[in-house]
């Protein structure tokens, strides 16, 4: 339940950030006008900032499932009590689950802003979800979000060192609840006209994007460089090798032709040795049989 608003600043500012995101500046500028009795409550109001989309979606989910948000925020300090005592497992998983619960709740928030008429892009989807993990993980951050009054989106690393001093309209809006205003009953004959709120950071993100894929690219260019200089060193080394052995071959061939030349000569000389070889072993026959004769009638003497 909201709490007793006695603030007329955070009344104003309560009903302001409930309203369609393109009514803001009227509606701010004529209760502005309408309050110039008060100065300083007129010039209050004149200061209150316009939500961002992601900012302006997060309040539209407060307001509209105040119940829902609750629920993220009670898990988010159960998590924060627990997870001193959480091993790295356990902790593992809560951090899963809060990952699950914060991407279901922030399907939800883009299905109200449709039925709002406001066609959220993925970039302002991923802000929504940032917020409130940012909710579960800080305190104040679960305070910001519960005040319905954020201005701008909220990311937070759980270290304690979450700034809102821009995030919220007021800063008296930490500590306040959005008053809840459930989605009015839907017209059967009309259909929402959906149309896509430009992301006022995207001129900003593509180009940090664009920067981003050049420096891989370039990173990629120079490791791509530095591998063709290595496989040119080693494609010139085969080569320089490959000629070596090619070298090599030639002389071995060379050397192949003169060795079988040198096995002609000497089958031809072994030719010509084995015949005298045979000249030589009839001359000794002849010579033994002749001796053998000479003993014979040496003999008979």
């Amino acid at each position: 339940m909201p709490e007793t608003r006695h603030d007329p600043l955070l009344e104003i500012a309560d009903d302001l950030y409930a309203l369609p995101l393109a009514d803001f500046t009227p509606a701010r500028d004529a209760l502005a006008k309408e309050h110039k009795a008060d100065k300083e409550l007129a010039a209050a109001v004149k200061g209150l900032r316009k939500a961002s989309l992601a900012a302006w979606v997060v309040n539209l989910l407060v307001r509209r499932d105040p119940d829902q948000v609750d629920q993220v925020l009670a898990v988010g300090v159960a998590l924060r009590d627990a997870q001193d005592n959480l091993d790295a497992a356990q902790l593992k998983e809560f951090t899963k689950q809060r990952r699950q619960l914060t991407a279901s709740v922030t399907t939800a928030a883009r299905r109200m802003a449709r039925e709002e008429g406001v066609k959220t892009t993925q970039a302002v989807a991923d802000q929504v979800e940032a917020t409130l993990t940012a909710a579960m993980l800080e305190p104040d951050a679960a305070r910001a979000v519960r005040s319905g009054l954020l201005v701008t989106a909220i990311a937070a690393t759980g270290l304690g060192d979450l700034d809102l001093g821009g995030a919220v309209a007021v800063p008296e809006a930490l500590g306040f609840s959005a008053t809840a205003r459930p989605a009015p009953a839907p017209d059967p004959t009309r259909r929402p006209q959906l149309h896509v709120v430009p992301d006022p950071d995207a001129d900003k993100k593509a180009r940090a994007a664009a920067d981003a894929r050049v420096a891989e690219a370039r990173a990629a260019l120079g490791e791509a460089e530095k591998e063709h200089r290595s496989t040119r060193r080693t494609v010139e080394k085969l080569r320089a090798r490959t000629l070596q052995l090619q070298a090599e071959i030639d002389e071995m061939r060379a050397r192949m032709a003169e060795l079988e030349a040198e096995v002609e000569e000497v089958d031809d000389e072994l030719d010509e040795a084995q015949a005298l070889q045979e000249e030589s072993q009839e001359a000794v026959d002849a010579a033994t049989a002749e001796v053998e004769a000479a003993r014979a009638v040496r003999e008979r003497l």
